[in-house]
């Protein structure tokens, strides 16, 4: 359910896409050392983008190096540090977490297991550190869980559980920025949830798993998926449009504006590949 919040690359300037990377690189090396080096297979760009939003929001006073590691061991990649990034590596191995407990729980897929008892290590420190986020977590999955065994007609409502969640995750303080920053999640909560769902339209069609695309019974029908995709999306420009953002803001703007979509029709073209195989 996630993988959608990433920038095209394409149309960053080398400079944009040298501080995106050593984003990503600094989660990554703040997964290693405050959970395990296993837990980095999980990372996602989604959590760069929490932590861009964050930096720019806050400017905490960073630290950067440059590091080689297991995956580029000749060739060091730079890296930044700071308390949004430490903060998006702990989101980052919680959200994998509920991610990989749900695919067991539905699937027993045997690697979700693994991951299960790998990052459920860090599950008790994570929840003692961000009661409020985790707890977001748990229940709207919870609750996300239900509406989807009761096959849900209504779109909105699964998809208003995932927002909410999301709307937690982006607000690290409660203060003056918290409100816009909750609204702003749920926006985007509700495209990712959304986009899922168009992608997995016709493999959920074949197993008969449910999909709310599906339960609303209107067909494979693209552009009536758009409608409550770019709304969904809307709603979260809206709010970030309204927070006071400098630093990285072209970053930002890039994966708002332009790389979800490019993210949702790739995935949308490698299904239908799939599919025709």
């Amino acid at each position: 359910m996630f993988g959608f919040v990433a920038a095209s690359v394409e149309e960053l300037t080398p400079e944009e896409k040298q501080r995106y990377n050593s984003v990503y690189c600094g989660i990554c090396r703040r997964i290693r050392s405050q959970s395990s080096n296993l837990s980095r297979l999980t990372l996602s760009y989604d959590t760069t983008f929490l932590a861009l939003l964050l930096m720019s929001l806050y400017e905490p006073e960073e630290t950067g190096g440059d590091h080689a590691c297991v995956l580029h061991p000749i060739r060091k990649k730079h890296w930044v540090d700071n308390a949004c990034i430490r903060y998006a590596a702990d989101m980052n191995v919680i959200l994998a977490y509920y991610n990989a407990l749900d695919d067991w729980e539905d699937d027993h897929r045997t690697g979700a297991k693994m991951l299960v008892g790998i990052l459920g290590k860090e599950k008790n420190r994570i929840e003692n550190a961000y009661p409020r986020q985790c707890e977001a977590i748990r229940s709207c999955l919870q609750e996300l869980s239900a509406l989807e065994k009761e096959h849900c007609a209504n779109p909105d409502l699964p998809a208003g559980c995932f927002g909410r969640l999301m709307g937690e995750l982006l607000v690290w303080k409660e203060d003056l920025w918290a409100e816009t920053l909750r609204q702003m999640g749920n926006g985007l909560g509700r495209f990712i949830y959304l986009a899922d769902a168009a992608v997995d339209y016709v493999a959920d069609e074949k197993k008969k798993k449910y999909n709310p695309f599906l339960a609303m019974g209107t067909g494979n029908d693209p552009k009536r998926w758009e409608e409550y995709l770019v709304l969904a999306m809307g709603r979260c420009t809206g709010c970030f449009e309204k927070l006071p953002l400098v630093q990285d803001k072209a970053i930002l703007d890039n994966i708002l504006y332009s790389g979800v979509w490019i993210e949702l029709h790739r995935q949308q073209r490698k299904d239908q590949r799939k599919e025709e195989q």
